[in-house]
């Protein structure tokens, strides 16, 4: 008997296929089986491409802060830029007024009083002879020195006692409540009227002086509710159980997430303080001559209002666009720090 050839496992089905009606499926299927690249006889694993040391690390993207959030907010909306840049229009002119008005705000003609606009004068002349546009550029420092002062004096006061009150409690957060109560009862103007009535100084500091001491108690209720939230926290029990101290804890742990209520609360104040400020020296109390302010020049102007509308309505429009830009900007802050608004 002749020797046969050696044939691999399934090659007689593939040549008799032409015999065999049944071989043939049977055959392709295993064919098909084999040169699949699914099959584990044939599947191999290929190497991985080598990382280029040069490219950079994909690495998860780090949260963002409360205060990144907020910026980003700041610069989209509108109304932030808008007042900023007003606030940062009456701040340059309040350091630098003599860049957009050469003249003196003291200087003052008598034969030109009341008279209107003229060449190098655009805002005319008030019911003394003295330029309108000249004092109506130097009241914005008096009103922006006493603004900024003011605040910062309510703020950092304020805050003091209403932070010490609500991490502490008990008695001291009794005795504040009372006294702040005692504050609150006492009417600004009329209080205004009675203090100052008896104060000679003609320099900014009494004014600075009653608002602080009339504004704190607003400023200490917030910053006392924003301190007992935040003490609430479960990163703030986890400082304590470590045996974090009162003031690690106060400063490091309560202050940074409390202190947003109270930068809302006094940046739209110290629009507030701005047009008190201008109150009380219209009723006399105030600033009195030869300080230029726009309430003085708006209490000068009243008895001339028909003959020189000019004279009142310049420094009172001054004083309209400076509280309104301060109180945007609050009104904007408060918008991108609260996360309830988002």
């Amino acid at each position: 008997m002749p020797e046969q050839p050696f044939q691999p496992e399934g090659a007689g089905a593939v040549a008799g296929s032409g015999g065999t009606g049944g071989a043939m499926p049977w055959a392709t299927s295993e064919a098909e089986t084999l040169e699949s690249p699914l099959s584990p006889r044939t599947a191999t694993l290929k190497p991985s491409a080598p990382e280029d040391p040069g490219a950079p690390s994909a690495s998860p993207e780090r949260p963002r802060s409360l205060w990144s959030d907020a910026w980003r907010d700041l610069r989209r909306n509108p109304v932030f830029i808008l007042s900023t840049l007003i606030i940062v229009f009456l701040v340059v002119i309040s350091l630098w007024p003599s860049t957009i008005a050469s003249g003196s705000p003291l200087k003052c003609d008598l034969a030109k009083a009341q008279q209107g606009s003229a060449p190098g004068h655009p805002f005319g002349y008030d019911g003394q002879g003295c330029d309108v546009y000249t004092r109506t550029v130097y009241g914005a420092r008096t009103s922006v020195a006493v603004g900024v002062c003011a605040t910062l004096g309510v703020a950092v006061l304020g805050s003091v006692l209403g932070a010490l009150a609500g991490f502490f409690g008990g008695l001291w957060d009794s005795l504040l409540s009372r006294v702040t109560d005692v504050f609150f009862a006492i009417p600004v103007i009329l209080g205004g009227l009675v203090l100052l009535s008896v104060v000679t100084s003609n320099s900014i500091w009494p004014v600075i002086g009653f608002i602080v001491l009339l504004g704190w108690p607003q400023i200490s209720r917030i910053a006392r509710g924003a301190v007992i939230t935040a003490q609430q926290n479960d990163y703030v029990q986890a400082a304590r159980a470590l045996g974090a101290s009162n003031s690690r804890i106060l400063l490091r742990h309560i202050a940074p997430n409390a202190v947003a209520p109270v930068i809302v609360v006094a940046t739209i104040a110290l629009g507030t303080y701005i047009a008190l400020e201008a109150t009380l020296s219209y009723l006399g109390v105030g600033l009195k001559p030869p300080s230029v302010s726009w309430g003085i020049d708006i209490s000068a102007a009243s008895p001339y209002i028909r003959n020189a509308p000019h004279a009142l309505l310049w420094p009172s429009g001054a004083l309209a666009v400076t509280v309104l830009a301060f109180i945007m900007l609050g009104d904007a802050v408060r918008d991108a720090l609260d996360p309830k608004l988002r």
